[in-house]
């Protein structure tokens, strides 16, 4: 297959795009930047040169792939309803082009609020709460426009080496305070899961997803934010402490919103549906491996 990448530099993308092309498909990756473009080309794919805002080059895209997967997000938290208009219109102009043809269109979400407290599964529908709903949903309704859509939910964490994602940035707070903090008594649980996990479930999910179809790209159901808090305060020789539910935007800024939720995610249906199965590295083990301490 000929596959339009969107957001194939990125961290995701990276392992998405030689997860692609080892698996014998062609990969056109949009690039907005010379170092994006760079970075494709040496990983082998072609480039398409264009942005998530510029719909043009989506369409153009689309139009010349045999399938879609969208990764690309803006990540500018201070813009963050104008970047989840930005992701819904670049949604609806790669569908519009994908509409009757019976061509897949994968796209990247998160786990967050899917189901708090309790461990969600691929059935649950998108929290209406969670900002990127309304991609989620409609990207599920282009099925009834004969577009083989799906959804990859990701969790709060896709961790490995060069991770500058909420594990870094809990790593430098960290730095910063003096201490590793966790939320109350550190029992809500993150879900994780390895990069090298992620990608094979974009590939999957493009040659096997069922119209429709939502999937959990998640490794590990749910690691306890204390034992992450107490691994970030060993490397770091750091006293692990709690920080009390109402202080926690004080210590943590707007991660202390996303650090405090309970949000257990099993991938079982996703790994029977796909027949795919995590093995990297956890959570922990990646922590140990030292990368995230590094100067």
């Amino acid at each position: 297959m000929r596959v339009f990448v969107t957001g194939a530099s990125g961290w995701i993308g990276s392992a998405v795009v030689p997860e692609l092309i080892g698996a014998g498909h062609d990969v056109v990756g949009l690039a907005r930047s010379d170092a994006s473009a760079d970075a494709l080309d040496a990983a082998g794919a072609e480039v398409l040169r264009g942005s998530l805002e510029d719909l043009d080059s989506l369409r153009e895209g689309a139009a010349k792939s045999d399938g879609v997967i969208h990764l690309a997000f803006i990540h500018d938290f201070t813009q963050y309803d104008a970047a989840n208009q930005a992701d819904r219109d670049a949604i609806a102009a790669m569908g519009a082009v994908l509409e009757g043809s019976g061509r897949p269109l994968v796209i990247a979400s998160g786990v967050a609020a899917v189901a708090v407290g309790r461990s969600a599964t691929e059935d649950d529908p998108p929290a209406p709460e969670f900002p990127r709903s309304l991609a989620s949903v409609m990207t599920v309704e282009l099925a009834e426009r004969d577009v083989r859509s799906s959804v990859v939910r990701l969790p709060p964490t896709v961790h490995g080496s060069g991770d500058e994602g909420f594990i870094k940035m809990l790593v430098d707070i960290a730095r910063e305070k003096g201490v590793a903090g966790y939320i109350g008594d550190g029992s809500n649980r993150w879900p994780a899961v390895h990069r090298s996990d992620a990608a094979p479930v974009f590939h999957l999910a493009l040659e096997h997803a069922s119209p429709g179809s939502t999937y959990n790209a998640v490794g590990e159901e749910g690691v306890p934010t204390r034992a992450i808090a107490e691994a970030i305060g060993r490397h770091l020789h750091l006293p692990v402490e709690s920080i009390e539910a109402d202080g926690a935007t004080a210590h943590f800024g707007w991660l202390g919103v996303i650090w405090s939720i309970d949000v257990p995610t099993s991938s079982a249906l996703t790994q029977e549906r796909l027949g795919w199965k995590p093995t990297g590295p956890t959570l922990l083990d990646d922590l140990d491996a030292g990368h995230y301490f590094a100067s």
